[in-house]
């Protein structure tokens, strides 16, 4: 059994991916990651929680696992991923994958792409498409809290465009001459029109670890300023062979 722990130990995994690709771990149940998760939204501030994963069982297609937000009385939620820890959901109503942050084999320069386009994702939003490139990009060392790692990067670099519904909007006024008073109501109506941005992420994979020490995740409005940006960062993990 293999373990990390915060204050506990640091630890150093190279390996040289010039040299060989990483094939996909074997996942158990029972393995268990927790994370330092930052979110970061514009100009609202930032906030920290703790979320452990940990796998309830492995079939030959997909990962089932739970996630719980660490001191929360709130129950596990229960989700499934791809054997390779791909995000799947419902899009259009097919099964579509939406995330493939790690493609096995991994080897340097590898490259693949996720692209969908999704219909009535919200109320403002007529239809959405995403276009993110996914590639290897090498060995970097990255500190996490638990511990230190020579882990295989992924990058990513993506465009979302956007089709935004018609709508309307009211804004009232009160007007008032000597005794009178007049509420003024003004309709201003926006046509459907089009918005894009951009996407950044990262992830850092460490085989012994079978899993991301450390993830970012990065959305850029139309104006290019980021909006929003979630990091994880591991502080304690427990693996089986």
């Amino acid at each position: 059994m293999k373990s990390g722990f915060l204050g506990v130990v640091s630890i150093l995994f190279s390996f040289t991916v010039s040299a060989q690709s990483i094939d996909m771990p074997k996942v158990n149940a029972g393995d268990t990651w927790t994370y330092l998760v930052t979110t970061e939204k514009g100009s609202s501030g930032w906030s920290q929680t703790r979320s452990e994963v940990t796998v309830a069982r492995v079939t030959d297609s997909g990962i089932y696992f739970t996630s719980k937000q660490s001191g929360s009385t709130q129950p596990a939620v229960e989700m499934i991923s791809g054997a390779d820890w791909a995000r799947v959901r419902d899009v259009n109503g097919k099964q579509t994958v939406v995330n493939r942050p790690l493609n096995f084999p991994l080897r340097p320069g590898k490259k693949w792409e996720v692209s969908y386009t999704e219909q009535h994702p919200n109320k403002i939003h007529r239809s959405e498409q995403l276009d993110a490139n996914y590639a290897v990009v090498g060995n970097e060392t990255v500190e996490v809290p638990a511990g230190k790692f020579t882990a295989i990067k992924i990058e990513v670099e993506g465009r979302w465009t956007a089709e935004l519904e018609p709508s309307t909007s009211v804004v009232q006024a009160a007007q008032s001459q000597q005794n009178n008073a007049t509420v003024v109501s003004q309709v201003n109506k926006t046509d459907a029109r089009s918005a894009s941005g951009r996407i950044y992420k990262a992830f850092w994979y460490v085989p012994e670890v079978k899993r991301w020490v450390k993830s970012v995740e990065e959305y850029y409005g139309s104006n290019g300023v980021r909006n929003e940006r979630y990091t994880n960062e591991l502080e304690s993990f427990k693996t089986s062979d």
